[in-house]
């Protein structure tokens, strides 16, 4: 059982690492679909992914959810917004990587959970330790001193991370699985999307036919560059922490401003260094104290995990099978809460809750451009 247990931990940690890897690669590919415009790109983007997730979901013949969310008009609003927030997030992406602006797009990523947490006090009205105030406030500096260092808001940073902060905070109400969340997004993009490509086609400008087939693969290929790390996301989602997660999602932005720096060649004069000092400084004294905090939640709640672990085999008494669910849902709240993630963001009946993790938790295990938000399940 337990060599059974490391290796299930190994299999996620090589998913993790590859699901944070090929998203903090990604800048390498957008580059290829020149002379495609940002534009056309992500229209091919939307039109493409759903076709992948679509044949996905045939495979596993996962497709009850879909009626459920119909049936559920606000629910189904939401996803709509998601997909209009995400669009916003996926196209600044691209134009800004293809426009030479990859340290500036890896810094919204950095900055994420800064304002995921700032969002969750603002909105969700939840409160801060000092520790995670500090961070916020060192955060905000940063932006300052970027500002001056750019001569302008870093806007493409600001965007990127107020537009993924929102699209967890949206999903975080939808609640769907990563894979039947991108194609719900992804069914809601296709229309507008196909119509762009067609109206670009007859106005001579889509490159997809005219190009090449090499181009056309390529272009073809965004919705696999969209899922494949979003497949390796879920299967270290359920394998491995949260707190784990939570520190793996740095990986992104950091492969993404060594790329620019080291192989683009992107300017850092010193305004720029000590805003990203900044930032990182941040990030530590965030992730220190939610690690700090996870450790003491662990300790404070291992005698009821496993009282709650002893209860969920056999609580049938008067309750049947639900007893046995309630006390497995106790189990994984309790772990979830353990592992450094609040009432808020917590598993609750098998499903991870996909959505900004709550100011007392770990920050976030969010999967950039991947179309899903923080442990959301697979």
């Amino acid at each position: 059982m337990a060599g059974t247990s490391k290796s299930e931990g190994r299999t996620g940690l090589l998913n993790g690492l590859a699901a944070y890897g090929m998203w903090g690669l990604v800048p390498l590919f957008w580059p290829l679909l020149k002379p495609a415009g940002a534009t056309e790109i992500l229209a091919h983007r939307m039109v493409w992914s759903l076709a992948f997730v679509a044949v996905a979901l045939l495979v596993v013949r996962r497709w009850a959810w879909a009626g459920e969310l119909l049936r559920q008009p606000r629910r189904l609003g939401l996803v709509v917004i998601a997909a209009a927030v995400i669009t916003v997030n996926w196209g600044v992406y691209i134009w800004a990587v293809n426009s030479g602006h990859v340290v500036e797009a890896s810094l919204g990523y950095f900055i994420n959970p800064l304002v995921t947490i700032a969002m969750g006090v603002l909105i969700l009205k939840e409160r801060l330790r000092p520790v995670q105030w500090a961070a916020v406030g060192v955060g905000f500096s940063a932006v300052l001193v970027l500002t001056i260092g750019y001569g302008r808001p870093p806007w493409i940073s600001l965007t990127l991370a107020f537009s993924f902060a929102t699209y967890g905070l949206v999903k975080k109400k939808v609640n769907l699985g990563g894979v039947e969340s991108l194609a719900a997004e992804t069914a809601i993009q296709f229309l507008p999307a196909l119509g762009y490509l067609l109206w670009l086609s007859a106005h001579g400008g889509l490159t997809f036919a005219t190009e090449g087939t090499g181009h056309a693969v390529l272009l073809a290929s965004t919705g696999l560059v969209t899922a494949l790390p979003l497949v390796c996301f879920g299967a270290a989602a359920i394998r491995v922490p949260l707190s784990t997660l939570g520190l793996l999602q740095y990986l992104a932005p950091v492969f993404q401003f060594l790329l620019g720096v080291l192989y683009f060649g992107e300017a850092m004069p010193f305004e720029r260094w000590a805003g990203f000092a900044l930032v990182w400084l941040a990030l530590v004294l965030l992730t220190g104290d939610a690690l700090r905090t996870s450790r003491r939640a662990a300790r404070t709640l291992g005698p009821a995990i496993t009282e709650s672990r002893a209860m969920a085999p056999g609580a049938t008494d008067t309750t049947g099978a639900t007893g046995a669910a309630g006390a497995t849902g106790a189990v994984r709240e309790a772990e979830s809460v353990a592992s450094g993630v609040s009432g808020s963001a917590a598993v609750s009946g098998g499903a991870a809750v996909s959505g900004v993790p709550a100011a007392s938790g770990v920050p976030g295990a969010p999967a950039p451009e991947a179309g899903v938000s923080p442990l959301a399940k697979p």
